[in-house]
């Protein structure tokens, strides 16, 4: 959640710092305003809506199958564009359907709904068939979820990706390989580590930007240690999504294609891997679909 206009103005930065995947969720509140900037882009001729990639997101309130074409239309009409390129259940924890997006009794207590992620998964499959969505993917679900979309009789369309908290302090070394497997693409979310903000973020792990081993590379490239981080993952083919408003960081944050890390150097990264999540939602870990229980 962002102040009034600064999405608007970081997504034009990003636009025109050659960026063309864009994550967005309902979630954000800031669809409108991304919406906006793709549209301005597309008007000034700096682009065209194919060379746009947008992910969408499925709340968690929003699982029963009933539900699913409704809420990615409204997404659809909050961005005023025709389709996304991606959409995905955001957590495969449901939530009580209704107006609350945290929906609580009157005790605080977060109200869980059963969910059937096979039913949702069917309904998503609708809208890609619909032409809503040109692929569809999950996120945040582990090695045990992602198997029971794929074995379900009567699949249609795989997931084409995951995404999932991953950066140099959490490699998702199984995952990673499971998803290679099967061809998942994983989609590695907080790749900068993320915030420091209590109500949601594990904060006895060390800030991963501040890490002496990504700096030191970083000197050596004339890079800095985000993006010594950002092209650790791109290199070992996972998808980054790094989060940032400040127009300088957007530009330097997409400037990792000019080098490349050597052999020695990925082994030394991927080997500060602590297998701690900074993303641990442990708000919802009663949930029976808490994914972060399983070993991956």
């Amino acid at each position: 959640q962002t102040p009034k206009g600064s999405c608007l103005e970081a997504v034009k930065i990003a636009i025109d710092a050659g960026y063309r995947h864009i994550d967005g969720a309902f979630v954000y509140f800031n669809e409108h305003e991304v919406g906006q900037a793709i549209r301005e882009k597309i008007a000034e001729g700096k682009i065209k809506r194919e060379d746009i990639f947008y992910c969408g997101k499925l709340w968690n309130t929003c699982h029963p199958p009933e539900l699913v074409r409704p809420t990615l239309e409204k997404t659809l009409k909050i961005l005023q564009l025709d389709y996304v390129d991606l959409y995905i259940i955001e957590l495969p924890m449901a939530f009580k359907p209704g107006d609350a997006l945290y929906p609580k009794d009157e005790n605080g207590k977060f109200i869980y709904h059963e969910t059937d992620l096979c039913a949702t998964w069917e309904a998503l499959e609708a809208c890609k068939d619909a032409g809503l969505a040109k692929s569809i993917g999950v996120s945040n679900f582990n090695r045990r979820q992602l198997e029971m979309i794929m074995n379900k009789p009567g699949l249609k369309y795989k997931p084409v990706s995951n995404q999932v908290e991953c950066h140099p302090y959490f490699t998702q070394p199984k995952l990673l390989e499971f998803c290679r497997q099967h061809d998942i693409v994983i989609v590695g979310y907080s790749p900068l580590g993320t915030s420091r903000d209590e109500s949601w973020v594990n904060v006895s792990s060390p800030p991963l930007l501040k890490d002496p081993l990504l700096n030191a590379i970083g000197k050596k490239y004339n890079k800095t240690a985000a993006q010594i981080a950002l092209r650790f993952n791109v290199q070992r083919g996972v998808v980054v999504i790094p989060k940032s408003f400040n127009p300088q960081r957007i530009r330097e944050n997409f400037q990792i294609f000019d080098f490349s890390l050597t052999e020695k150097e990925m082994k030394e990264i991927e080997a500060l891997n602590k297998n701690v999540r900074y993303v641990e939602l442990l708000m919802w870990r009663d949930h029976p679909e808490y994914p972060f229980n399983d070993e991956y």
